[in-house]
């Protein structure tokens, strides 16, 4: 299969150069004018994601070297852009050429390469002149393979020096400069840890994408940028665009899989929940923090997000949080990553007091003011538990300010050993009870698809024995 999408990705010298702000400018004055947009974000991301997904009215999705393979990465693009009449505007993550080793394995150069993307590279002009003709120059010359196909500038100071830096730019380094965005000191996009605040958050979130859209509107040359986009080379996917196919058939009965999805609870990648439906799940979203009771679920996934943030709501919804320790008591398959975890254990630690939580897990949380994990990790399944087989490798990514507190080791079941990473502590991740599974690491089902089949072999176990016990049979 030939792709032929029109498609840019959008890079910079380094993180904090402006990538996700030009990116979702983009995006929205791309979509204001009516045009069909479909996001992806390099790298393990989900705030940004969100925000890209929120800019493009559609889902953002993941291109990562690192969690799954460049067949699996060609094949998901080439599915969510074998439509007609859209753009693909893929942001990338760090600098260019940055990436796991010194080869640049896993970077936004290779990705770019790899899905035959013209790149746009951002540049922070603060400070300086000629020298980023320099860093250009080195930049276009440090890969020929590489298709650097224009630079947009940023936090531009004066008219002086866009003047200035424009003209050594397309002079001396042979780049055309396609956009000169001005020093803004009130973008109206906080920042949290590492990166934006959920859009969920924002108090505000269309109106700032309305003024990015007008800011980035004013000062790039949109029409040039889509001539870039459309002059892609055709590439060739030898898959074709059968995302599903190495996936077994779906089940022929249907599991509900309860999906906790809400300002809390909101780091999933889209990919996972829709493989979760082509495996024959039934998705069941419902909040936090106003759902009383827990609906008849066959499994729950809880993905990551802040519970700190809300915790004294959740704490207050206690009949929630008793229905889902009496759930996993009974054997219901449950997952969760990272903020989910912090959920399933007895309490939060936080300044502001002390909050209750499920209870699953005989363990307190805190935060700390530094990140207490941060990065690509891999952990080997190393004892029984009932997703995993012993032995099974498995790669994925944390981020995590929070970490464990006042627990008792024998009374924590511990069954991945942390080969890259932090995870939960001393060098272990993944805590088991019973059906459960929870711990830092994320997984992206197009790296992992044992993890979406395994969910719903409980979900399905979990039914039938539901079912066959009940006076009333399941419908």
């Amino acid at each position: 299969m030939t792709i032929t999408a029109p498609r840019l990705i959008v890079a910079a010298l380094r993180g904090g150069c402006g990538k996700t702000t030009i990116s979702l400018g983009l995006i929205s004055a791309w979509r204001n004018q009516g045009r069909y947009v479909i996001p992806f974000k390099k790298g393990p991301d989900y705030i940004d994601a969100g925000w890209l997904a929120q800019a493009a009215g559609t889902n953002c999705y993941n291109l990562d070297p690192y969690l799954m393979s460049g067949r699996t990465m060609l094949t998901s693009f080439a599915y969510r852009t074998c439509g007609e009449d859209m753009l693909a505007v893929v942001e990338g993550n760090r600098g260019l050429f940055d990436g796991m080793d010194t080869d640049g394995s896993c970077s936004t150069a290779e990705l770019a390469k790899h899905i035959k993307a013209p790149t746009i590279l951002m540049v922070d002009t603060t400070k300086a002149t000629r020298t980023l003709a320099a860093i250009v120059y080195g930049c276009r010359m440090f890969d020929p393979e590489l298709n650097l196909a224009g630079v947009i500038l940023n936090q531009v100071a004066t008219s002086r020096q866009e003047k200035l830096v424009r003209t050594v730019i397309e002079n001396d380094a042979g780049v055309p400069v396609l956009g000169a965005v001005p020093r803004v000191r009130d973008h109206d996009l906080p920042e949290r840890h590492l990166g934006l605040v959920p859009h969920q958050e924002h108090p505000a979130a269309q109106k700032a994408l309305d003024f990015l859209a007008h800011l980035v509107g004013d000062n790039v040359d949109l029409p040039a940028l889509e001539q870039v986009a459309r002059n892609a080379a055709p590439l060739e996917c030898p898959g074709g665009e059968d995302l599903w196919r190495d996936l077994p058939p779906a089940r022929s009965e249907r599991v509900r899989v309860g999906i906790i999805r809400d300002s809390v609870f909101q780091f999933y990648y889209p990919e996972n929940i829709e493989t979760l439906e082509r495996l024959g799940a039934e998705p069941v979203v419902f909040s936090s923090l106003d759902t009383r009771k827990l609906p008849e679920l066959d499994a729950l996934y809880l993905g990551g997000g802040f519970p700190e943030t809300h915790a004294g709501v959740l704490a207050e919804n206690q009949s929630l949080r008793d229905d889902i320790r009496r759930a996993a008591e009974s054997g219901m398959p449950i997952y969760a990553e990272c903020g989910g975890l912090m959920f399933l254990g007895r309490e939060l630690c936080l300044q502001s007091g002390t909050y209750p939580m499920a209870g699953v897990f005989p363990v307190s949380f805190t935060l700390e003011e530094r990140p207490q994990g941060h990065g690509y990790t891999q952990v080997v399944a190393d004892r029984e538990n009932p997703f995993f087989t012993e032995d099974t490798l498995l790669v994925g990514h944390e981020f995590h300010y929070s970490r464990p507190v006042d627990y008792d080791p024998e009374q924590v079941r511990l069954v991945f050993k942390v080969k890259r990473g932090h995870g939960f502590a001393d060098g272990r991740d993944g805590l088991s009870y019973k059906n459960v599974l929870a711990g830092y690491t994320h997984l992206h089902a197009l790296g992992t698809t044992r993890w979406a089949e395994s969910l719903l072999d409980l979900a399905g176990r979990f039914r039938r024995d539901r079912c066959s016990s009940s006076e009333s049979p399941c419908p």
